[in-house]
């Protein structure tokens, strides 16, 4: 069998598992990475490469600072704050949405997210709203803030590279004319319709850091005032990480040193308040999207699905089929991984169209975005996963819609603002 048809039938496994939940999301993801040792697929340092990717160790630095502001209590204080200008549970979620989306248009889609978690947690626990019901449109929202510039995500910086091996390019705000629709009609309709679809998850956190029935009475002000400006720091130092030359995890390893450094958090802290579920869930099923990069078994399904169209496509066909493709790849897959795959199969389409590559390239990264049905589609997904409380299913059920919404506008925006032949 070769190693192309064993990564699909891995991939069928985890798709069953993860959507039935047999067994834990975290031991199905390293069934998987072992698996694919065991058949030879992947050698052991690809396999388990996903354990010190530079977004794991982003995970382990933000849960230790995001900890540190739980177990001073400023959380609670922040979210006592935003509280008294958001009063009912929509107005928080549009609140929410609107400030991580805007602030991931600029920042890492991940970054922002791990910033804004613990935040959004204390906002919960101060407000008395569930948890569950705020995490997930905070996800969702920076998934779709990515799409409103050129430094959004890292696959928008993919098609325009692909782009430029044809002398053309993508405007630094130009994903934003599709991008802005997306995430407006987005934020409309977890504030009506999508309300009723978020989990209702009552959650309990077996004595881990971001404990919201605390006293945090006792805690001196200057650990509270520093956990907050720690964090603002390691916020600033991602937003400028071109500048200052850091990578965000770094940043983010700097930020958790100093913590205890200083004894903000203790070291026993620090480590209670990492959650191994999603580095266990998030390492192992990147070894999946490893395999399917390397054994051709990703080309494979795109191949198929793109010769089905016969020799000449129609443009809207194509334009759809491009985002469906992605849109399922993307969300067992890493975002960056998709595009990757699809740019350079998008961009020879177009060509042997003679139609204009950014058309097809721009429902490329739009497709490659919508991570938003399963936990692993992109790791802000997984870092809420625990402390959400969330299944599977509450992302198929929370985020299929949302890739509904972003097909629907993609297809009445695209044509008029890339049409394929200009």
């Amino acid at each position: 069998m070769s190693p192309a048809i064993i990564t699909l039938l891995f991939l069928a496994f985890a798709i069953v598992m993860f959507v039935t939940e047999k067994i834990p999301l975290g031991l199905t993801s390293m069934i998987v990475c072992v698996g694919l040792v065991i058949t030879k697929v992947l050698d052991v340092k690809t396999a388990f490469a996903g354990f010190i990717d530079s977004n794991v160790i982003l995970f382990v630095a933000m849960f230790i600072v995001g900890g540190a502001l739980f177990e001073t209590g400023m959380a609670n204080e922040v979210g006592g704050i935003v509280t008294k200008f958001a009063k009912s549970e929509k107005s928080l979620i549009i609140a929410i949405m609107v400030i991580v989306g805007l602030m991931s248009g600029v920042l890492s889609n991940t970054g922002t997210a791990a910033i804004l978690i613990p935040v959004v947690i204390g906002i919960a626990a101060k407000s008395g709203f569930k948890r569950s019901r705020l995490l997930m449109p905070l996800v969702f929202a920076a998934a779709m803030g990515g799409n409103l510039s050129l430094i959004g995500a890292p696959g928008n910086m993919i098609a325009q590279s692909t782009l430029e091996q044809v002398g053309l390019s993508f405007g630094f705000f130009e994903y934003a004319i599709v991008g802005l629709p997306i995430l407006a009609v987005g934020i409309l309709f977890y504030a009506t319709i999508g309300f009723r679809l978020l989990p209702n998850h009552d959650t309990t956190d077996d004595g881990s850091v971001f404990d919201d029935t605390k006293d945090f009475s006792s805690v001196p002000q200057w650990k509270k005032t520093l956990s907050l400006v720690i964090l603002v720091a390691t916020l600033l130092g991602m937003i400028f990480e071109d500048q200052i030359g850091i990578k965000l995890c770094v940043t983010g390893c700097i930020g958790a040193i100093l913590l205890i450094l200083t004894g903000v958090i203790s070291e026993k802290d620090a480590l209670k308040s990492i959650d191994l579920k999603t580095i266990f869930l998030f390492g192992g099923t990147l070894s999946l999207a490893s395999a399917l990069k390397e054994t051709g078994a990703g080309q494979m399904i795109a191949d198929k699905v793109i010769g089905a169209l016969g020799a000449n496509p129609s443009p809207y066909v194509l334009t759809f089929v491009v985002l469906v493709l992605c849109c399922a790849m993307t969300n067992f897959m890493s975002n960056t991984a998709t595009t990757a795959l699809m740019a350079p199969i998008c961009l020879s389409i177009a060509q042997g169209m003679g139609a204009d590559p950014r058309a097809v390239l721009m429902a490329c990264v739009i497709g490659g975005s919508c991570a938003y049905a399963t936990p692993i589609g992109m790791p802000a997904n997984t870092m809420v996963v625990g402390a959400g409380g969330y299944k599977f299913m509450d992302y198929v059920k929370s985020g299929l819609p949302l890739i509904f919404i972003a097909l629907v506008v993609s297809m009445i925006v695209l044509p008029i603002a890339f049409p394929f032949y200009p």
